[in-house]
């Protein structure tokens, strides 16, 4: 069941039921979320991981999921799943960094194998549906995944994710491996694997998911505590950034999904730390009281003028209560302070079309541009682009960008008539041309 679609300041909230095959009678909510924020900070956490696995990590796609258990999962394609629960019960960013360390250690040692396996031997492989469900909602389009979602409700995802104890222990060495190798102390890790032998405690239905996937024994906390007695790194503190990251990013997560109250019971109203003052700005947001919100994120801005999140924090807040007008400078700002940003650029474009002025048209498609650039699977973007080239009378480029777009929608026909539109309106072997056969090559042949 395809849910109505959220935004909130900086994070786009795209919600979706999956049916699971453990239980078929009842929809269990996932959901995927966009934060350039949280995005940046779990890619900085991970790069040093990456680079000692020896993998791009440009072509590696980090997810967060909407949920409050502790979970992380990697998929085929080099994907990797991040719960917002894993961020918000951290303790330290040590922790977090273990757990992409391990991660990496199943994508580096091929255990994915194991699930192509698994969906070879079924049609309704549900793991193939949740991704591709999943990658389709948070590339704007929640209609087709949650399609292709409810088609693979027979089997539980956790089924096709979990892995033997094998695989764990290989996963754990190499995750130990990078580690060292990055110069980054292991007692983060340490850290989270004891936290989940306290869920080992309590009977299946009460774990959380990383438990009942990722097999414990009392052999692999022991092997990871007999690396961090002997290895050079223990002791050895992350870089005081790491610690800013992480304590915003689980800051922005509490005041986005708990309600005012909760999030006081957090950061109380005597804590004047940066991160408490974050999470109440976007708590007050939410409830919503946009003067007190303005005047921390205000107060925050007054400290810290070049911050780019704060400014986007601001321009969303006013977009979201119908004031383009006050949203436009906060997002230019945000887009000043961080240009290469596909999502801050993205969502400055949306205020620029908002504000229904011929003179921001270019700007919106320079931007949108950019954005695309950086995402180019995004119906979404394409959908946008369109929308300002029609605006500016240029049929074409906004036939071809809605081509792009319904051919990631898997809309054939209408894919293939914006492509012959653009055949007949630009002269051949153009670039657009050329783009518009590209895109009619890809599609599926008509049925005879």
């Amino acid at each position: 069941m395809l849910k109505r679609m959220l935004k909130f300041a900086g994070l786009v909230l795209l919600a979706v039921a999956i049916v699971s095959g453990a239980a078929p009678a009842r929809a269990q909510g996932i959901s995927l979320i966009r934060d350039a924020e949280i995005e940046n900070a779990i890619r900085i956490f991970a790069a040093p991981i990456f680079r000692a696995a020896k993998l791009n990590a440009s072509s590696i796609k980090i997810h967060l999921v909407n949920d409050s258990a502790l979970n992380a999962f990697v998929t085929g394609g080099q994907r990797v799943f991040i719960n917002t629960g894993l961020i918000t019960a951290a303790k330290s960013p040590g922790q977090i960094i273990g757990v992409i360390a391990h991660e990496t250690g199943h994508i580096a040692g091929g255990h994915l194998v194991r699930i192509r396996n698994q969906i070879n031997k079924s049609s309704t492989a549900a793991i193939v549906a949740t991704v591709l469900g999943a990658v389709a909602i948070g590339a704007g389009r929640g209609d087709i995944g949650a399609a292709v979602i409810a088609a693979g409700q027979g089997i539980a995802t956790r089924d096709f994710l979990k892995y033997t104890r094998t695989q764990e222990a290989a996963a754990d060495q190499a995750g130990l491996k990078y580690l060292d190798q990055a110069g980054i102390s292991s007692q983060g890790f340490l850290d989270f694997m004891k936290l989940l032998g306290e869920q080992e405690l309590l009977v299946p239905g009460q774990q959380d998911p990383y438990v009942r996937t990722h097999p414990l024994n009392r052999n692999r906390v022991s092997n990871i505590d007999n690396h961090v007695a002997h290895s050079p790194h223990t002791g050895k503190r992350l870089p005081a950034k790491y610690d800013a990251l992480f304590k915003r990013a689980r800051a922005k997560l509490v005041g986005f999904y708990n309600s005012i109250g909760m999030t006081r019971r957090f950061y109380k109203e005597s804590d004047n730390s940066l991160e408490s003052r974050y999470a109440r700005a976007i708590a007050q947001y939410r409830k919503p009281n946009l003067a007190k919100a303005t005047e921390l994120i205000d107060g925050l801005l007054a400290e810290h003028p070049n911050d780019p999140y704060f400014w986007e924090l601001k321009g969303q807040m006013n977009f979201e209560n119908g004031d383009a007008k006050k949203a436009l400078p906060a997002y230019q700002k945000a887009v000043d302070l961080l240009p290469l940003n596909g999502l801050i650029r993205r969502d400055l474009a949306r205020v620029q079309l908002a504000m229904n002025d011929p003179a921001l048209l270019d700007a919106a498609i320079l931007n949108l541009r950019h954005a695309i650039s950086r995402e180019r699977d995004s119906p979404f973007n394409w959908r946008q682009l369109a929308i300002a080239y029609g605006r500016k009378g240029d049929k074409g480029h906004s036939s071809l960008a809605l081509a792009e777009a319904a051919l990631l929608n898997h809309k054939a026909s209408e894919a293939r008539y914006h492509a012959g539109l653009v055949e007949r309106l630009f002269p051949r072997g153009s670039r657009e041309w050329i783009q518009a056969q590209d895109i009619l090559l890809a599609l599926p042949k008509k049925k005879p």
